[in-house]
Formats: C-alpha cells, sequence, structure tokens
C-alpha cells in the first residue's frame, strides 16, 4: 500500500539548543558506526529537525522569502537526502524551502523515487524529478531552466512568499537569468546558509568526532608506513583504502608532500620517493555521514634536524594560542590578532599567505562559517559561540629554505572552552620509524 504523501510533524527543536541533555563535563562520543538498544548515539531525526530550524531560524532573519539550493551540503543539511559524491559538482540536484512550508528536493527522477520510499519526513509530493543544465552538457535550450523557474515560482506564490527575494546560493548562469526574467528578485542565499550551519548540534558533533577517529587511526598506519623509498602516492593509496574500510563516506583530498616540496606549500600530491632526513606533511580530508575533516599531521621521516624541530615548536605555539582564544563570546578579530603576520612565514602580503595560519569552521562543508584569518576578520568580526566547529591551521617554513611545519586541529567549542577531536599526538615534532 502506497505510503500517504503527509510527512509526520517535526518535534518542536529550538535553533539554538545544541542538546539539553548533552553534559560538557565529558568527552564527546565516539562510538562504533552500527546503531544500537542499549545506548543512544546518532539520533538522525532529531539531526534532521535541528538542521531544518536552524535554516528556518536563518531564513527569518534573512528578509528573505525562500531559499533555492543547489550547493549539495545546503541541499543534504535542509532535506537530509544525497546520491553520493557523484552530484557533488554537477549544479543538477536543487531544493527549495520557504519560511511557510516544507523542503522541496529535485532530483533524478528514480533518486526522487527512492526518496519517496524511504524519506518518510519529506512529503511525497515534495520529492520531485528534476534536470537541469548539468553545467551546459544538456545544450543551449533554455527550456528545462524556464520549465523549472515557472514550477518554482508556483510554489512560491502557492506559499505566500512569491513577492519577496528568493536566496540563492550557487547556479548556471541560465537558471538565474530565467528566475529574473519572470519577475523574481534572487539574493544572496548562501549567507543564510552558512549562518544555519554555525552551531553544530549532539549528532553533528558526534559525527564529527567518529570521522576524526577514523583519522587517528590512518595517522598511525602512515607513521608505521613512512619509510625510505614510499611514495608519496602511495601514502595517499593507504589512507584511501582504510578509510573507505572504515566507513567513509568520501575521501575528498588527501595532500602527501615530502622533502623539498614542503616550502612553498604545493597542496597536492606526486610520485616522488620519501628519503631519510625529509619532513613529511599529511592532511586528511574525508567525511563519515557527510560530515568533514580536515587534519593536517607532520612527521620527520627517521630523524629531525635542528632547523625542523625549532619550525615545528614556532607552529605549536602559533597553534596552542589560537586554540586558547576559542571559547564563546569571543570575537574572532582577537583570534585573527594572536595569528601569526604574513611577514612571519616570508610571505609579502596576507592575501599572499592565506590558507596557512587560520581558522575555519568545519561541517558538512570543509569550509564553513565562521572563517578567521588576518586577511578577513578585523573587517567583519564574528562571536564565537558553543557548539561551533573549527579547522585551526599553522605552517611555519624552516629556516633550511626546504622543511616546514604543518599542524591542524579540530576543536569543539564546548559552553567553558575548546575540546580537540584530532587526537593523533602533534605536541612534539613525531619522528616516523626512528633511526
Amino acid at each position: 500500500m502506497a505510503r500517504k504523501s503527509e510527512a509526520p510533524e517535526p518535534r518542536i527543536i529550538r535553533p539554538d539548543d545544541i542538546d539539553p541533555h548533552h553534559n560538557w563535563a565529558r568527552p564527546i562520543q565516539a562510538p562504533g558506526h552500527n546503531q544500537v538498544d542499549f545506548e543512544e548515539r546518532v539520533n538522525f531525526r532529531r539531526l534532521h529537525d535541528y538542521r531544518l530550524a536552524r535554516t528556518r531560524s536563518a531564513l527569518a532573519q534573512s528578509g528573505l522569502g525562500a531559499l533555492l539550493c543547489f550547493d549539495q551540503h545546503n541541499i543534504r543539511y535542509t532535506t537530509s537526502t544525497v546520491i553520493g559524491e557523484w552530484a557533488r559538482d554537477k549544479l543538477t540536484r536543487y531544493s527549495l524551502l520557504t519560511g511557510n512550508g516544507d523542503p522541496y528536493i529535485w532530483d533524478f527522477g528514480s533518486a526522487a523515487k527512492h526518496h519517496r520510499l524511504y524519506a518518510p519526513w519529506l512529503h511525497n509530493d515534495h520529492c520531485r524529478a528534476g534536470l537541469l543544465g548539468m553545467r551546459g552538457a544538456v545544450g543551449s535550450d533554455i527550456t528545462l531552466f524556464r520549465d523549472a523557474a515557472k514550477e518554482i515560482k508556483a510554489i512560491l506564490d502557492a506559499e505566500g512568499v512569491g513577492d519577496m527575494p528568493l536566496g540563492l546560493d550557487v547556479v548556471e548562469p541560465p537558471m538565474l537569468f530565467e528566475l529574473q526574467r519572470i519577475g523574481i528578485e534572487v539574493r544572496d542565499g548562501q549567507q543564510a546558509m552558512l549562518m544555519a550551519r554555525e552551531v553544530k548540534n549532539i549528532d553533528e558533533l558526534t559525527l564529527l568526532n567518529m570521522a576524526s577517529a577514523m583519522v587517528d587511526g590512518v595517522y598511525q598506519e602512515i607513521a608505521e608506513a613512512l619509510k625510505p623509498g614510499v611514495r608519496e602516492s602511495e601514502i595517499v593509496a593507504l589512507a584511501t583504502g582504510r578509510l573507505y574500510e572504515m566507513g567513509s563516506d568520501c575521501v575528498e583530498a588527501i595532500n602527501s608532500i615530502s622533502g623539498e616540496r614542503c616550502s612553498p606549500h604545493p597542496h597536492n600530491f606526486t610520485d616522488r620517493l620519501i628519503r631519510p632526513g625529509d619532513q613529511a606533511i599529511f592532511d586528511i580530508i574525508q567525511s563519515f555521514i557527510g560530515y568533514r575533516t580536515c587534519y593536517y599531521r607532520t612527521f620527520s621521516v627517521g630523524r629531525a634536524t635542528a632547523p625542523q624541530r625549532t619550525a615545528y615548536r614556532k607552529a605549536r605555539e602559533w597553534m596552542d594560542k589560537a586554540i586558547d582564544l576559542l571559547r564563546p563570546g569571543m570575537s574572532s578579530d582577537r583570534i585573527a590578532k594572536a595569528l601569526p603576520k604574513a611577514s612571519d612565514i616570508g610571505f609579502p602580503s596576507e592575501l599572499d599567505a592565506f590558507g596557512l595560519n587560520f581558522c575555519h569552521g568545519l561541517g558538512l562543508g570543509l569550509h564553513e562559517r565562521p572563517l578567521i584569518s588576518r586577511l578577513n576578520s578585523f573587517k567583519e568580526p564574528i562571536e564565537l559561540k558553543a557548539g561551533m566547529v573549527f579547522a585551526v591551521e599553522t605552517y611555519c617554513p624552516a629556516t633550511d629554505g626546504v622543511s616546514a611545519a604543518r599542524i591542524e586541529e579540530m576543536v569543539i567549542l564546548g559552553a567553558k572552552g575548546p575540546q580537540i577531536i584530532s587526537l593523533y599526538p602533534a605536541e612534539d615534532l613525531p619522528i616516523a620509524n626512528p633511526y
């Protein structure tokens, strides 16, 4: 028998409520991946209700009537649907949420049918077949965009927000033009979505901690494998395989950098052979149930030189100083002021040095709000709140001209201060397979 189209009434979740039952004096859980009946782990329906409440609250404050999203992280946040990382760069799935209604999702027809069968938190008639340009691959005929714009306008009118501005995150230009052609005022909706995603509830924090625990284990295997004669690409293969074995749903990128490639930082990997005395830098970017890690570690292979140790000590000092300031009520410009200047690491401007010493929000997206750096935070400071999650990154080149230290910690802002969840040891420079 077909399921009724009416979705169940959601529980009322306060948008600023992380979890009234969570005890901040205890560590965040890092449970196994299976659900069990003898302890509460991740409550996915609570997670959906919370994310939807946060989005509605941000929408109410934005002056927008609705949010039309093509960003896959925003779609997952509001609809709790996903069809895999394949869709990440296609711009063909989209969702709509008005201030007065429930989420709509447009997907490949077969995926929309799957949602109607297995996503009872959505209305049946809100899961629809849709297809736009697939980044231009469909061709220059604008019929698909025109029909989609008319369908969206009809929903906006039916839900009483047809005369209000529409928030949009990312889009193919023909879709934007068709929305404007039929009289819709389009504004930036990404800021409203990022505002919604700033503060994580206990389920999001648990998923982030579980994802981090997976990387803890991978770094142990990297440390054991990191010997002369191993290629950078072999470490990438090892880490990628282990992450998928442990349950990762996307290994987005792994930086693997060694020897003379460490300075300047190239943010990629090659087939370079690792040699005795090299420094080796890794960044593991992957997700578990959508929630991402950004987690750097630096090793010296076999032995470490004095310049390598000095650079690492500076990077660690900068790291610890920044983390100590991550507290609810702190303003992001004060943290930015504590970060090293571009000139401290040999760069002529903060733009040239961006991405080496900064903090960025972490969640479904790799870079979420707040993003704290000397480039942007003095102009637009943001007050930190309990439940925010940061990746704190520091980088210091060594005086030998080739080595460098790169450290990154994943940090949850608890009610009383920071909680580090990236636990592979990094207080001192790790030496892999010492001689």
